[in-house]
């Protein structure tokens, strides 16, 4: 017996485009609690307020999402979905907040005397960006990783590899957190898009941001430095 229409029509469909299973949330997770540890960790002058502040707050909305959603990130509701965008909210004002304060501290000459402490501290700040900008894109592409298990939305906001070269992938492929890592890594090295494409303007906005932060940051932490050095 033949397989049903629909069954045929999925085979011919990549995963990316139809409805999955949805993707493991323990990638993104992960990186969700190295932020936190990094936002803990950092000089008191690089912290938005008492360094627990921020983990605490970004522990609690992380275990109402993981209760929520333990396993695969399949399931679509407004409320998890508002936890989640305030989860991003949190991390990326961390992120800026420590960012702006490093530079204002190389600019008007009050960092650190230490060079391998300003370099901890600024490596630091540079992996908090490509995290928390790796989390963005993941977390908005196509209305989110739920959104993307449902095929919500059929236009990309980024342009795979994959996607542009169907024949040379695995017909299951679909992005997923290392993947977006891996682009806001290169974003953030590069300075500029390498293989992956922001296909609408939200997401051509925010690598922009993401590279202005990251080339500042490594300047201006790297001039300091060798300027401490001699």
């Amino acid at each position: 017996m033949s397989a049903p229409e629909s069954d045929a029509d999925d085979d011919q469909v990549p995963a990316w485009a139809r409805r999955t299973a949805g993707e493991s949330r323990w990638a993104a997770t992960a990186a969700v609690i190295g932020i936190l540890l990094v936002q803990y960790l950092l000089p008191p002058e690089y912290s938005a307020g008492p360094n627990w502040v921020v983990p605490i707050v970004g522990f609690a909305l992380l275990i109402i999402l993981v209760i929520a959603n333990p396993v695969r990130l399949d399931r679509e509701d407004e409320r998890l979905r508002r936890f989640s965008l305030m989860l991003m909210a949190l991390l990326g004002f961390g992120m800026v907040w420590s960012v702006s304060h490093l530079v204002k501290s190389l600019i008007n000459g009050t960092a650190a005397n230490d060079a391998a402490g300003l370099l901890g501290s600024g490596a630091a700040v540079w992996l908090s960006n490509v995290l928390v900008f790796a989390l963005w894109y993941w977390d908005f592409d196509r209305g989110g990783p739920a959104a993307r298990a449902h095929a919500r939305k059929p236009y990309p906001d980024f342009l795979w590899v994959q996607m542009q070269n169907p024949a040379l992938a695995d017909p299951d492929w679909e992005p997923q957190f290392p993947d977006y890592l891996y682009l806001s890594f290169t974003n953030a090295t590069a300075f500029s898009p390498t293989d992956v494409m922001p296909m609408t303007r939200w997401a051509k906005l925010l690598m922009m941001v993401q590279s202005g932060i990251s080339l500042v940051t490594v300047s201006l932490v790297v001039a300091r430095a060798v300027n401490v050095l001699h």
